[in-house]
């Protein structure tokens, strides 16, 4: 998740507009109202919604938006959206698999074709890249909240399959399937995660250079600006001197 993580980074040094903000709200709501209504309203009993809700928290989106979306999934005349899939391959050979929920297809597939067209990729057919990923569940911790050892310690106990520790914090990885049950145990030991989801994980990662890294980043971040795209993940690593330049 190198590439990703990365330019999520970025985004977050650049800042966010009102408008910017506003849109991410907006999807972060479709989200909630989703889970809540495929599932309970109650996240203590919806694993899916408690992830809504801590990614909602995490971008410090209002108590009450994020009461008014779960209270908004009960309502008789909720729009009926569908989660979609999208992948294709961004300049230089990034693997890229998209997210998204709407409430028409056609429109939406539409849009995420012209934005790889647009930014030097092309959209695939489903399958064609996630085989270079895995999905599983993945519970982020800030790094002050245990040692490296004691969270290792922790999340093997609990059932996880893996983790990773450095400066940035701990992402303690699970199968789709154990997310909830995982989270909980650590959720229990060292309070609420600042992130537990599921995700796209690359199962290796591949180095561009400072060109294309610029041009896989724009085409995600043109993605990230459709109203129905929810998630992009990508299989790419750019380099510090890129992270800098479009940090400053």
């Amino acid at each position: 998740m190198a590439g990703h993580s990365q330019f999520k980074n970025i985004m977050h040094k650049k800042g966010r507009a009102d408008k910017a903000r506003s849109k991410l709200f907006s999807k972060l709501a479709r989200e909630i109202t989703v889970s809540a209504k495929l599932g309970l309203p109650d996240p203590a009993f919806n694993p899916r919604l408690r992830a809504a809700i801590l990614a909602a928290k995490a971008e410090n989106m209002p108590k009450d938006n994020i009461e008014r979306a779960i209270k908004k999934s009960q309502g008789a005349d909720t729009e009926s959206y569908d989660a979609i899939r999208y992948e294709g391959y961004a300049p230089g050979g990034v693997a890229v698999i998209v997210e998204a929920l709407t409430d028409n297809r056609n429109r939406t597939a539409g849009e995420v074709r012209a934005i790889f067209t647009k930014n030097g990729g092309n959209l695939a057919e489903t399958g064609a890249v996630s085989f270079m990923f895995s999905h599983v569940g993945v519970i982020e911790y800030d790094a002050e909240v245990a040692s490296a050892d004691a969270m290792l310690e922790a999340a093997i106990e609990a059932g996880a399959e893996d983790v990773i520790a450095d400066a940035n914090g701990h992402q303690i990885f699970t199968t789709p399937d154990t997310l909830n049950e995982v989270a909980k145990a650590l959720e229990a030991k060292f309070g609420e995660p600042r992130k537990a989801a599921l995700t796209w994980k690359p199962q290796n990662t591949i180095a561009v250079d400072d060109e294309a890294g610029e041009k896989v980043l724009k085409l995600i971040d043109a993605l990230d600006e459709s109203d129905d795209v929810q998630n992009v993940y990508a299989n790419f690593e750019v380099s510090d001197a890129l992270v800098q330049k479009l940090s400053a």
